[in-house]
């Protein structure tokens, strides 16, 4: 872990919020990223949902194919091996995954765009621990965005209303061993940016996170045991013109005495309703922010999903 990413203690949050969210403000500023550590997420139940997506990544191809919905863009369900691309890459990323996303209210307006989870039935258990994991990251995620609203001087609820039925994911994502060295030009994740709010990812089992700050170097990341990596997408970063930035990052290729290991890691994409209008807040515009169209959160994530390739142009 570089010293850039000065661990931030989550117990300082009850003890001095305007502490916590100046420390986590700069952070962000700095790199676009933060590590939080003595997080509240249960590790019981984070064990829980990692063995289920181990699990399911065991099962045989054509039974995790049954769960692959391209039509919907493959915002719920499987994913197969090769299909996701960074934005402006040919090459697709070395991964497979898993999406669950929120269980809506029967009259919620939003069932027209955001689609039930499948149920699993091959893997006892994996529906109520995915979800169970999915409930706690989405809780802590709203906790840190009231640290994010009094570092932009909001009121500490402002985001409350703007996420509480978000198209927010929990992603199970599965890099497979690589038993050959992989085709040329091929990573694990090529260099992205995340398209949502923030992100909210627990350590991996196997190292390869990158983060490219803005000397232009790679920075490895390697968060401690018990802490947990938060990172700007690129709505946050539109609506603060710039200021918290969406910082670019990678998962790089393992070392030759890894490649034979499986990577497992497990982000919480925080995302807004779907119905929320992105625009610039005028304090981020008076400091410097970059003014833009304003855009709904939908039509965001449908533009960015067609750069990715999980939904057709």
């Amino acid at each position: 872990m570089t010293d850039l990413f000065e661990p931030i203690p989550y117990p300082l949050w009850k003890k001095d919020k305007q502490a916590f969210a100046d420390k986590l403000g700069r952070s962000f500023r700095e790199t676009g990223f933060a590590v939080i550590t003595d997080h509240p997420v249960d590790e019981a139940v984070i064990a829980r949902a990692n063995q289920a997506a181990k699990d399911f990544f065991k099962l045989p191809e054509a039974t995790k194919e049954k769960y692959h919905d391209a039509a919907n863009g493959r915002q719920r369900g499987y994913t197969p091996f090769g299909t996701e691309n960074a934005k402006g890459q040919k090459a697709a990323d070395l991964k497979e995954f898993w999406h669950t996303g929120r269980k809506l209210p029967a009259d919620s307006k939003y069932r027209a765009t955001m689609k039930e989870t499948p149920v699993v039935d091959e893997v006892p258990g994996f529906d109520s621990a995915t979800y169970a994991f999915y409930e706690a990251l989405d809780d802590f995620g709203g906790d840190l965005l009231h640290a994010v609203a009094l570092h932009l001087d909001l009121p500490e609820d402002w985001f409350d209303d703007k996420v509480n039925f978000g198209n927010s994911i929990l992603r199970l994502l599965h890099y497979p061993p690589q038993e050959n060295p992989p085709p040329k030009g091929t990573v694990r994740a090529a260099a992205h940016e995340d398209i949502n709010v923030i992100t909210l990812l627990l350590g991996a089992e196997e190292a390869g996170l990158e983060v490219l700050h803005r000397s232009g170097r790679w920075l490895s990341v390697n968060p401690p045991p018990g802490s947990l990596v938060i990172n700007c997408g690129d709505m946050l970063q539109r609506l603060t013109g710039g200021v918290l930035p969406s910082t670019t990052h990678r998962v790089v290729n393992p070392e030759p005495e890894r490649a034979k290991f499986p990577r497992y890691s497990t982000p919480f994409f925080l995302h807004f309703n779907q119905d929320y209008l992105i625009e610039q807040l005028q304090q981020c515009l008076a400091e410097g922010g970059k003014k833009q169209p304003p855009i709904t959160a939908q039509d965001y994530l449908m533009e960015r999903l067609r750069e990715i390739g999980l939904v057709k142009a």
